[in-house]
């Protein structure tokens, strides 16, 4: 059933291919200079290789990575093998958003789907769907005082921790809001999840705490972000201390993930841009024009599912020969190939009326049409 695809094949050969090191010099990377006169860009010696890398960006095979990670429908399987996944979001303005990341790594096939939100918004999110696992801990800072703060901080990373061991990825940002209490718990959470070497894919709100402490994510090879425009915005101007460079926007994104130590960064777009800091690559399938909000939850919720199934994958000792594929790469080309699909089925269907719960419709069919549950 784990069959090798040609195509899956040449794949990981191109994305090894790509693997070139780059040094970007210690405080520039990724700017030209009439972009920031303290950007120095990268050491000569490495700028042959910077410009092979950045251009072009190739295409992934997307369908061959979706059906090579995508584990088989398997008798033998017992709940929970297809993946555990939390999602850390949700406050008293927010209950939408983390709702969406958990159902959408449902319908794709993960087996549980937790929930970590504030007690204000808990009930709001039971009551969309009863699949979710949802756990009502978090706090904000109207409800605790300046004396209350350190131990309900400990309390709810302990209640946390009691389930990290159990998840094969979290997602830390749908809905998360930006109370200060409330960032200061979750940065405590990020932490625990990276020394329980837990996949990490952060989105949101959560993007807002990381630009604000790249130290949470800093050379975590299992961290995973999914900005939009404005939220990538942020991370070039606080990291890369220059603005977005469109003319050499792969060489810039490249430069971004070396400089916060190697993490995994999905730039989205009209494509979306896929780095590790050692190789690019790119998502293009036409998806919808209608851009209606919740479609960035919908993504994260799938790369958690997706990243979790190739890092098993990965780590099997079937396949020791696919071992230096980077799993994260692979869960964020499947995550956005299946939004794109699934949000152009809606939008065929929806036209303009296409809202996101019309997208989430479609995942399974999405993931059928190059999965088949047979396969």
């Amino acid at each position: 059933m784990w069959a090798a695809s040609p195509a899956f094949r040449r794949q990981l050969f191109l994305l090894r291919l790509l693997s070139h090191p780059i040094v970007p010099v210690p405080g520039g990377g990724g700017c030209s200079s009439s972009s920031s006169s303290s950007s120095s860009g990268y050491l000569r010696a490495h700028a042959m290789a910077a410009s092979a890398l950045a251009g072009p960006v190739y295409e992934a095979d997307a369908e061959a990575v979706v059906r090579r990670i995508t584990p088989p429908l398997d008798l033998a399987r017992h709940k929970g093998q297809a993946g555990k996944i939390a999602v850390i979001g949700g406050c008293r303005e927010y209950t939408g958003a983390p709702y969406f990341a958990a159902i959408s790594a449902l319908k794709i096939g993960a087996d549980l789907s937790h929930v970590f939100c504030t007690r204000d918004a808990a009930t709001v999110i039971k009551s969309y769907s009863p699949e979710l696992i949802v756990h009502p801990i978090l706090e904000e800072s109207y409800s605790v005082s300046d004396g209350e703060r350190e131990t309900i901080s400990s309390k709810i990373l302990i209640e946390v921790a009691k389930w990290m061991e159990r998840f094969d990825c979290i997602v830390v940002g749908p809905g998360l809001g930006r109370d200060s209490f409330l960032l200061d718990c979750v940065s405590n959470i990020i932490r625990h999840a990276r020394k329980a070497n837990i996949p990490t894919v952060v989105d949101g709100d959560g993007l807002f705490l990381i630009t604000n402490n790249l130290s949470l994510v800093e050379h975590n090879s299992l961290a995973i972000l999914t900005p939009n425009v404005y939220e990538y915005k942020r991370l070039v101007q606080k990291v890369l201390n220059c603005e977005v460079n469109e003319e050499n926007a792969s060489e810039q994104l490249i430069a971004l993930c070396q400089n916060i130590g190697g993490i995994t960064i999905m730039r989205k777009g009209k494509a979306d841009l896929i780095s590790d800091g050692k190789t690019i690559t790119q998502v293009s399938t036409f998806g919808s024009p209608r851009r209606c909000g919740g479609q960035g939850d919908i993504l994260s919720g799938s790369v958690a599912v997706f990243s979790s199934w190739a890092q098993h994958f990965l780590l099997s000792n079937e396949h020791p020969t696919e071992k230096s594929a980077n799993p994260m790469m692979l869960g964020c080309i499947a995550g956005s190939l299946l939004l794109r699909k699934a949000a152009s089925l809606a939008f065929e269907k929806n036209k303009r009326s296409t809202v996101t719960t019309d997208i989430i419709g479609f995942l399974g069919k999405s993931l059928e049409d190059v999965c088949p549950a047979d396969h």
